[in-house]
């Protein structure tokens, strides 16, 4: 078990404390690792398919305020038609060829009215039948995709459900072990752990150097790490350093804590 949070500890004890919490943390890395993109791929592909959806229903309104149009065409032609049964009827009554003329100007211009109407009706037609094609053919797209997303879904929830239980346990061991750790040194490695590509804040020394580095640290350096008198920074990677015996002495011990 973790020890309390205390000011008073020594530094081998944080240093011992801090290199527990590194090894439940890259374990919980090598967890999220082997979901690889997939969590980014669903995300991605949520993201895609909520964007078809949202053209798809642009297209739908599109098609109805094309389809009110022709219905406000149809309703100009009734007008028309009516009106030129009416201007027709009157021709029958006139008193002079004036007035005939004049009805007959009103007959052909309603006809016209009629005509431009019914190409308007064609055209607004065609739109639809366009719009139509757009919205089946990304139709189509969501579906695909959709399933594609499924097949997605289906693979990361196989491979949460792996690891679930295993990940509830390192979370409660994560947060347990950071309780142990004074908040101004539980900072700093976090800090430092966000800011190097694999998460290792805390790295033991491997041939005399810290590992994954090249450059070789001086052995009055390693004499220092190795005496665990005080918390030494590799000045290249900024990691915090700890010699190569107490990482195994952590190792072996967190190791039985883990798959107890």
């Amino acid at each position: 078990m973790a020890k309390n949070k205390n000011s008073e500890a020594t530094v081998e004890e944080k240093l011992r404390s801090l290199y527990d919490l590194q090894l439940i943390d890259s374990r919980l890395d090598e967890i999220r690792n082997t979901r690889g993109e997939l969590p980014l791929e669903v995300q991605d592909l949520e993201d895609d398919i909520a964007g078809k959806e949202k053209r798809y229903a642009k297209i739908e309104e599109d098609i109805k305020t094309l389809e009110q149009k022709i219905k406000e065409e149809k309703e100009a032609m009734k007008t028309a038609a009516a009106l030129i049964k009416k201007y027709t009827k009157q021709q029958d009554n006139v008193r002079n060829n004036r007035e005939f003329e004049a009805l007959s100007k009103e007959i052909e211009y309603q006809e016209l009215e009629i005509e431009h109407s019914e190409k308007k009706s064609k055209e607004f037609s065609a739109k639809i039948d366009f719009q139509k094609e757009k919205q089946e053919e990304l139709n189509e797209k969501i579906n695909s995709h959709k399933e594609y997303l499924e097949h997605k879904k289906s693979e990361l929830e196989n491979i949460v459900k792996e690891t679930e239980k295993e990940e509830e346990r390192l979370n409660a061991l994560a947060e347990e072990y950071s309780q142990s750790i004074e908040g101004k040194l539980l900072k700093a490695y976090q800090k430092i752990r966000a800011s190097v590509k694999n998460g290792l804040a805390v790295v033991a020394l491997e041939r005399g150097a810290s590992a994954g580095s090249f450059f070789t640290i001086p052995p009055q350096r390693q004499m220092e790490i190795a005496m665990r008198k005080k918390i030494i920074l590799d000045e290249h990677s900024g990691r915090i350093l700890v010699d190569a015996e107490l990482a195994n002495e952590q190792k072996e011990k967190m190791e039985a804590i883990i798959k107890a």
